[in-house]
């Protein structure tokens, strides 16, 4: 088994991805204070988009629309089963948790992680809501095998001691990064383990000022990828794709406090339609090179945007590659 509880130095080649997240999250607190209404209607976004996304991650087949009506209206949807709304109502109280956390300036112990379980289930297994699991467990679809439950309370109390040993020397990207990691790969709980863990990552984000991190249902595939290749102590891409989720929801709060017409104005963003005009390359192959991580961008939605200046460095580097050869 893997030392979970050791911290790798992340790779070089995350730096430039660190370094904008770090200038993006000093520009959103040299607008502070925020408008309230632009607050409300953050919040409410995020809200929905989060719970959403969460769910659907774990095969939650609510659409966002009904995701919607089920959270804020209060409406039952027809042909869903019971679990699949009390997972809806249960994630917007998680999220209202979180708040109330934050606001109380309540630290990161185990006694909130197991509140925190304890919503998320609700009305679904309240047997097992707000405890460890107390039998092994499998992860379908995947080659890691959880510790046994046996391990579990002496794991988390590790990891508690490791959380506080690396909170003041990391950057929040990384702890939050390695705080979801590390009870996703734990896997504490019988059911709920990755809505929890997504729940305490943005726990540490919201702690520090940063807006929540929503990892979207259409990188499914890729989020899971990410995480088996952390299995194997490969964290580059699976910090890459934390870092892109932290980078995205910023850029949402930019575009929100600075732009006039959001619709228009994307904070030197453009989309791939539009970089395809400045360039030589298509859209499909922008788009593949965003997929891959090649040109810097962020998914907004179904759409990649990115900016001049990394599509500028890409041709530059790719110049400069071809000249070696």
């Amino acid at each position: 088994m893997i030392n979970i509880m050791k911290t790798d130095i992340i790779n070089s080649s995350l730096s430039s991805l660190l370094k904008s997240i770090k200038g993006k999250k000093n520009e959103v607190d040299a607008l502070r204070p925020f408008p309230p209404e632009i607050v409300r209607k953050l919040d409410e976004q995020f809200t929905l988009e989060w719970t959403y996304n969460s769910n659907a991650l774990e095969g939650n087949t609510l659409s966002l629309r009904e995701t919607d009506l089920v959270i804020n209206r209060g409406l039952t949807i027809g042909n869903k089963t019971l679990k699949e709304h009390f997972e809806a109502i249960n994630h917007k109280e998680g999220i209202q948790l979180l708040y109330g956390f934050v606001k109380k300036k309540m630290h990161l112990d185990e006694n909130v992680i197991l509140g925190i379980h304890k919503i998320i289930v609700k009305n679904i297994s309240d047997t097992d809501a707000g405890h460890y699991r107390n039998e092994n467990a499998m992860i379908t679809g995947a080659a890691h095998i959880p510790p046994s439950a046996i391990k579990i309370p002496g794991l988390m109390a590790e990891f508690m001691e490791w959380y506080y040993g690396h909170k003041s020397k990391l950057s929040i990207v990384e702890l939050a990064g390695w705080v979801h990691y590390k009870i996703v790969y734990i896997h504490p709980f019988i059911d709920g383990n990755g809505r929890t863990a997504r729940l305490l990552m943005n726990l540490v984000l919201l702690q520090n000022g940063y807006p929540p991190a929503v990892i979207l249902n259409i990188d499914r595939k890729k989020y899971y990828r990410v995480l088996k290749e952390a299995d194997r102590e490969q964290y580059d891409n699976y910090f890459n794709f934390i870092g892109r989720s932290i980078e995205r929801s910023l850029l949402i709060y930019l575009n929100a406090l600075k732009s006039k017409n959001d619709k228009e104005d994307r904070y030197g963003y453009m989309n791939l339609q539009e970089a395809s005009k400045m360039c030589d390359y298509g859209i499909e192959y922008l788009s593949y090179l965003a997929r891959t991580g090649r040109l810097k961008a962020i998914k907004t939605q179904r759409n990649w945007l990115t900016t001049k200046e990394a599509l500028m460095d890409y041709i530059e580097r790719i110049s400069r590659a071809e000249k070696k050869q």
